[in-house]
């Protein structure tokens, strides 16, 4: 009797898969049929969960499902025919016709059976679908599918849809646990399903309003934090474009007009170095790391020829160091034009810097604009290295001191001069290395920012660079607090009079700093 019970317990376990394959394959048979026949049949395999029905009613809504006369169904595969449920090799057959009553349960089945899918983008894209059409009937469906499902994000994703689908369940205490979850998500889809669910539950309206009221919140909480991101994104271009401009203006005392093309031949050195790169595909990748030395050497070159040729005559000359850069800034913009056309050049990010990256609390930030604040960071940092523990920065500082003394002792002011300015228009070209990932290059790249480099120096204060990092991020995060309110031309105004306001009261700035420029 127990070999007996044995043989038949053996048995039903063998045919268990056979039962199953007979079944889906019954089922699939249905899709040859009448319009009817499909959506039913359609339905009835997005309710199975079966992974084999996804390929199979993905080719039929893409016309690449056939049938023969005898009912079997092919699916065409890349030009190639095979049997839907085999996998053989098969002639072609006719092409199994749709409606749209069947393409409207298509898109339901279709975001049942993603949620089996093995890719995770797959079961993120069902979930989105299901939250987007809520239904009680997900319910079961995505309750299994959070039983197995092991990313985190998909896990979200999920729990957020299976909420929205209980707040339209027929149990009360099944919506009141939906609410619940939505009012924790912190979304401005799950606000819209709330207000939704308001006129069609009165009876829940005290849960509603009070997960409605969390919702908010959350969205001002995440509102602020992004628009403080934002304000630190610009703040450190402004830093960037401030950097060298604080070096030459604020030690040196020259006003250089021509910062702002230091900063254009910067971007276009990175477009010359991108081009290079293009041709060699494992170089294509460092093309940016390697255009940041690059456009430091091209724009100091062109900082020593500028102090070396022209601006060591004008020292102490203010007013004609101001017109003589002006005309330079000029004459470089126009020889880029010769050179590169007019018309604007776009380079392109590495892969490690685009798209988003997703922040605790839902907020979310660009990594280009990331990368650009830790890349004006390190540059500040070696900036104030360079000056504190080097003997160039030993000599500079001493040059700014006091000139008279610092020549007696040997050093050659004349030589420091030329290697602070060419210091300074190194760093104006690194930022025009990372404007280049968030701008288009053109020749007038830099007009647009020697005004803010110049309020940005000011503030701070002549010559400080901790009062150059400061007054950049407090100007970019002040800037984007009022552009939601003003505009961005009044908030730029709003800024400039507060700045015009503030230098009133504190004409050297945040931070002054004794120097040449100080003295004059």
């Amino acid at each position: 009797m127990r070999v007996l019970c044995l043989v038949m317990a053996l048995f039903l376990l063998l045919a268990a898969p056979l039962r199953a394959q007979d079944r889906f394959e019954t089922l699939a048979a249905g899709l040859s049929g009448g319009f009817g026949a499909q959506v039913e049949t359609v339905e009835r395999l997005g309710a199975l969960g079966d992974a084999r029905a996804l390929p199979l009613l993905q080719a039929l809504g893409e016309g690449r499902l056939q049938k023969r006369a005898d009912g079997t169904l092919l699916l065409e595969q890349d030009g190639t025919v095979v049997q839907a449920v085999a996998g053989t090799p098969a002639a072609p057959g006719e092409t199994v016709r749709i409606n749209n009553r069947v393409r409207a349960a298509l898109r339901g089945a279709l975001g049942r059976l993603q949620l089996v899918a093995p890719q995770e983008g797959a079961r993120l894209q069902a979930a989105d679908g299901l939250f987007r059409s809520r239904s009680a009937d997900n319910i079961p469906l995505l309750e299994q599918a959070l039983a197995r499902e092991a990313a985190p994000l998909v896990r979200a994703r999920m729990e957020l849809a299976l909420a929205a689908s209980r707040l339209v369940a027929a149990d009360e205490a099944a919506r009141r646990q939906g609410i619940e979850i939505l009012s924790g998500s912190g979304s401005a889809e799950a606000r819209s399903l709330l207000l939704e669910a308001r006129a069609a539950n009165p009876a829940l309206a005290a849960p509603i309003d009070a997960a409605i009221a969390a919702i908010d919140a959350r969205l001002q909480i995440r509102q602020a934090a992004e628009t403080v991101f934002q304000g630190l994104s610009l703040g450190s271009i402004l830093l960037l474009a401030a950097l060298g401009l604080a070096i030459t203006f604020g030690v040196m005392g020259i006003i250089n007009m021509a910062h702002g093309e230091m900063v254009m031949l910067g971007a276009y050195t990175t477009v010359m170095v991108q081009e290079g790169f293009r041709g060699v595909p494992w170089l294509a990748p460092w093309s940016l790391p390697v255009s940041v030395p690059a456009a430091f050497l091209v724009t100091a070159a062109v900082g020593v020829a500028l102090e070396r040729g022209l601006i060591r005559h004008l020292y102490g000359r203010p007013l004609e160091t101001l017109l003589m850069t002006f005309g330079v800034g000029m004459i470089l913009q126009q020889a880029v034009r010769l050179l590169f056309g007019a018309q604007n050049r776009e380079v392109v990010s590495p892969a490690w810097m685009q798209g988003t990256l997703a922040l605790p609390g839902d907020i979310t930030v660009t990594q280009n604009r990331l990368w650009i604040i830790l890349f004006a960071l390190v540059v500040l940092g070696l900036a104030v290295a360079a000056i504190r523990f080097t003997r160039f920065g030993l000599e500079m500082r001493a040059v700014v001191q006091n000139r008279r003394i610092a020549a007696t002792m040997g050093i050659r002011t004349g030589r420091v001069d030329a290697m602070t300015f060419a210091f300074g228009s190194g760093i104006a070209g690194m930022a025009g290395v990372a404007l280049s990932q968030v701008d288009n290059v053109s020749p007038n790249l830099g007009t647009g920012y020697i005004i803010d480099s110049f309020m940005v120096v000011v503030f701070g204060g002549v010559g400080s660079l901790a009062g150059t990092m400061i007054g950049a991020f407090t100007l970019g995060i002040v800037n984007k607090l009022l552009e939601p309110w003003a505009g961005a031309v009044l908030a730029k105004i709003a800024v400039l009079v507060g700045i015009m306001l503030f230098i009133q009261r504190r004409p050297k700035g945040l931070f002054a700093l004794k120097g040449r420029a100080a003295e004059q």
